[in-house]
């Protein structure tokens, strides 16, 4: 087998979801780490105005693909915007563009997705499940098409306390569903999506399931791979640490607790935290093509999943991540902190929504509350709003472990070149959770929030100031509800009054053994 730069090598790429997160960094890692592949194809629509082309013009003008630039200036003329809507019949795309497709396509990377997790059920079945339908028929019309790789998420089949790296059945026939959902209104949908679902969380993980069922049942004879990422976060090494561009996932949960806008958040500490570093993800996506464009021949009957974790092999949990994030940003924390970070994370509901009322909506009330005697237009209450709504859709997933068969990505590892190892690295067994979750948080201070560290003096300072008004504030509390204690009880009276006066003693003795000195 050729190693992984030399089976890219003139190599022709289609990509969707090339806009997306996991998208950027797979068409920059398949560019710098195989310099000779022939194009990559990104099936970008127009948006707010914009054209493919400028959108993509833009996209590559960011951080991300500043080593690039640095190692091959020209490396824009490899990439080549299609214009193209996934929900639109036939994609949206040409004739043109089909017919050049069909002719020059070598493989097919599927990454595009909606991955919010509340979607309506209509729109995350077009974007999730029919998308990939369409994808794979403009696949099967490909004369020169070696290998097809749909994206999927390791919480596909959440259902079930262990998932091996097969296709299960999906609760519903996905054809029956696409029917129904083409007559129903908006309103019934919503009513039965409950009962849709059934065990699932949200509709991501339910159409992310017929979505895979759909591949199976559609495959034909294509040759096909399923990467499953578990919740995918900021880049591990490349193409540096901590690179994160977007408040999706665990990222906006991080920035809310450095903010100390987040105090109390429902988990388990001991449930696994199942966090993968981008760059694993990307890595494992290029080799599993990699793989299964070399075995065209003497390929597998069923379709390879890989079951792209972390907890199985390098476990990290909750209650880590939460000391992780509390020292990262009381060391380097954000600018302009509304309270000192000190999240807390609690397995118990009513103690949670205890700690919610006394530590997230009253503070957020008065400072509300101080906004509108200033003139200013209140606003805490609306994003604790939003954060949490973002926490009840996350509570699933960090209340609850899961067990994943991770034997296709050993295998996969197995046949690589020590060279090709190196490279495209996605062993976790070397990932260092400490030193990964500090350049996580410090990711998104420099990335998402576009705070420079040299801000951080002054940043620190704020946090000094915000920890001297806290324990101001605490003493106050305490002297006014004491005094009040102390006018309603001659018990109360008679105790503060001894210890004044032995207060009183202690300093008279500590003066007169000093004069003696």
């Amino acid at each position: 087998m050729v190693n992984i730069p030399e089976y890219y090598t003139g190599k022709k790429v289609l990509l969707s979801g090339a806009t997306g997160f996991m998208g950027k960094v797979l068409l920059e890692k398949l560019l710098r780490s195989c310099p000779e592949v022939g194009a990559v194809y990104v099936m970008v629509r127009s948006k707010a105005g914009q054209s493919p082309q400028a959108r993509v013009a833009d996209m590559i003008n960011c951080k991300l693909f500043e080593k690039l630039q640095a190692e091959q200036p020209d490396f824009a003329e490899k990439i080549v915007a299609v214009n193209s809507d996934l929900t639109l019949q036939e994609l949206d795309l040409s004739k043109e563009d089909q017919s050049f497709l069909v002719e020059n396509i070598n493989v097919i990377f599927h990454c595009a997705a909606t991955v919010r997790f509340n979607e309506p059920l209509k729109d995350s079945m077009q974007l999730n499940v029919l998308a990939t339908q369409k994808m794979l028929a403009l696949a099967h019309r490909m004369k020169h098409l070696e290998v097809f790789i749909h994206v999927s998420t390791a919480y596909a089949h959440c259902d079930r306390e262990v998932i091996e790296e097969v296709i299960y059945p999906p609760p519903v026939d996905y054809r029956k569903l696409i029917d129904t959902l083409s007559w129903m209104d908006d309103d019934l949908v919503s009513t039965l999506t409950p009962k849709l679902i059934g065990e699932r969380p949200n509709t991501y993980t339910f159409t992310k399931a017929l979505a895979e069922y759909l591949v199976l049942q559609e495959a034909g004879d294509l040759n096909i791979a399923i990467v499953r990422p578990s919740i995918v976060g900021a880049s591990w090494k490349e193409p540096f640490p901590g690179w994160i561009d977007n408040f999706n996932g665990p990222s906006g949960i991080f920035i809310a607790a450095g903010k100390g806008i987040l105090r109390t958040m429902r988990a388990s500490n001991d449930a696994v935290a199942d966090l993968v570093p981008v760059d694993v993800v990307i890595n494992t996506t290029l080799a599993a093509a990699w793989f299964s464009g070399s075995q065209r021949v003497n390929r597998p009957k069923s379709i390879l999943v890989y079951n792209c974790t972390t907890g199985g092999i390098n476990p990290f949990h909750w209650g880590e991540v939460e000391y992780c994030i509390n020292m990262t940003f009381k060391t380097n924390p954000l600018e302009q902190a509304f309270r000192r970070p000190n999240v807390n994370l609690r397995s118990n509901s009513f103690t949670n929504q205890y700690w919610t009322t006394v530590s997230h909506t009253l503070p957020a009330l008065l400072y509300d509350g101080y906004l509108r005697l200033m003139g200013h237009k209140p606003r805490m209450m609306k994003t604790i709003s939003r954060l949490h709504k973002a926490m009840m859709v996350l509570e699933y997933f960090t209340s609850h472990s899961w067990v994943w068969n991770t034997n296709n990505m050993a295998m996969l590892m197995a046949h690589m070149s020590p060279e090709d190892k190196k490279v495209f690295n996605f062993d976790v067994r070397q990932l260092n959770w400490a030193e990964y979750m500090e350049s996580y948080c410090m990711g998104t201070k420099k990335y998402v929030l576009n705070e420079e560290l040299s801000g951080l003096p002054a940043a620190r300072k704020h946090l000094n100031k915000l920890r001297n008004i806290r324990y101001t504030f605490n003493t106050i509390l305490m002297v006014l509800i004491w005094r009040i204690f102390i006018a309603r009880s001659q018990m109360a009276r008679n105790i503060w009054y001894f210890v004044v006066s032995l207060c009183f003693k202690f300093l008279s003795y500590f003066r007169a053994s000093s004069t003696m000195r």
